[in-house]
Parts: structure tokens; C-alpha cells; sequence
């Protein structure tokens, strides 16, 4: 643990809680791509299979709980709350996910740390959630306008991604074997993502004007 992991763990919580404020505050889920939350529920389901087998930390076991459960409340109100599910743009929200979590899988059996059960779907998960963004950034440039909530929530997920390349870095020089390479370029993948939407989130902010993404 180190002050770059420990903020970064903290921005992506940041995000979860902005999201379920703007579900459960508005019972509206406007702007959210289902894609991408679904995704994020295989990426921590898959990626914490090691949750009742091998114990860190109180802090570790905590935060994949909260991971894990969040993701799944989150899918479960877009898809089954009876007043939120009616505010799902479903027209706009047409990526075919499936292609990404095909592609992980594939990439995870051809490209691993070991070749086990575990590590595989770890992998997975880890090239998985490098391209999960991409239903909601492609959903946010088909609709235009960006409400703050939702902006604040892709900021706040892009955010984590910046601290956790910090981490690796000083990981790298602080540890003698630290080997997370495909940790390190899957999350800077991720994070170029984001350029486009930081750069808009940024014009937005100086200018003191509503988030607004080129169609």
C-alpha cells in the first residue's frame, strides 16, 4: 500500500458513490451505459475469485465486497428498479459488449503472468476493464449533452486510473520484483481512453459551462 493506491482506491469509491447518488438521489439512470456497468460486474467478479481463499488484509476484503456489490446493485437497479429502468437509453446504448469480453477472454489465454485457473481470469478481468469505459464514452458522444453527475463519475473513474499508473511507477522503483506488466499496460490503454473526455471536462470546468461531448 502507498499513497498513490490508497487514492487511487479512493477516487474509483468516489465514482461508485457519484453513480449510486445520481441513481438513487434522481431514481433516474439517464446517461449510464448498462453495457459498461455489466462489464464492470464481470471485472470484479472475475478478478476477485481469490475472495474466500486468500486473505490480505481487512482493508483488501472490505474494498472487493464493496466493489463487487456496488457493481451488481448498480446493474440490478438499471435493468429491474421499476422507476429507474424506465430512464435507460436503451436507442443510444447499442455497443455490443460482448465483442470486448470475447476479445479479454481470448487475449487473457494467449497473454498471462501463469497459466492457471486464477491468474487466467485475472488476466481477463484486468483487459477486460481497460476497454469496459467504451459503451459510456460512446453512449456520452451519441447524446451530446452530459449532466454533472455523470460527468463527475467518468472523471472520477478516469481519476483512478491516473493514481493507479502512479502507483506502479513508484511500485517499480520502490519494490525489487514488482512485475505487473500487464497490469501497467492495460491501465495505460485505459486511461488514454480518457483523454478526449478529460480534455472536454477540463474546457467545461475553466469555462464554468456545461459538459459537452462532440456527437
Amino acid at each position: 500500500m502507498n499513497i498513490f493506491r490508497f487514492a487511487g482506491d479512493m477516487t474509483h469509491l468516489m465514482s461508485i458513490l457519484v453513480l449510486l447518488l445520481k441513481i438513487y438521489a434522481t431514481k433516474s439512470c439517464s446517461g449510464i451505459s448498462l453495457k459498461t456497468q455489466e462489464l464492470y460486474a464481470l471485472v470484479f467478479l472475475m478478478r476477485y475469485l481469490d475472495l474466500f481463499t486468500d486473505f490480505i488484509s481487512v482493508y483488501n476484503t472490505v474494498m472487493k465486497l464493496v466493489f463487487i456489490g456496488s457493481s451488481l446493485a448498480i446493474v440490478w437497479c438499471m435493468r429491474m428498479h421499476p422507476v429507474v429502468r424506465r430512464s435507460y437509453n436503451k436507442d443510444l446504448d447499442t455497443f455490443r459488449h460482448y465483442f470486448l469480453a470475447l476479445a479479454a477472454f481470448v487475449l487473457a489465454l494467449l497473454v498471462h503472468e501463469k497459466f492457471t485457473f486464477q491468474e487466467i481470469f485475472w488476466a481477463f478481468s484486468i483487459y477486460l476493464e481497460a476497454v469496459a469505459i467504451f459503451p459510456q464514452l460512446v453512449l456520452l458522444q451519441r447524446s451530446g449533452n452530459v449532466d454533472n453527475l455523470t460527468g463527475q463519475y467518468v472523471f472520477f473513474l478516469g481519476a483512478y486510473r491516473v493514481f493507479y499508473i502512479l502507483n506502479w511507477i513508484y511500485r517499480y522503483f520502490a519494490e525489487q520484483h514488482f512485475s505487473r506488466g500487464i497490469a501497467c499496460v492495460s491501465g495505460l490503454v485505459q486511461t488514454a481512453l480518457y483523454a478526449d473526455f478529460f480534455y472536454y471536462y477540463f474546457i467545461s470546468w475553466k469555462n464554468n459551462a456545461k459538459l459537452q461531448l462532440p456527437a
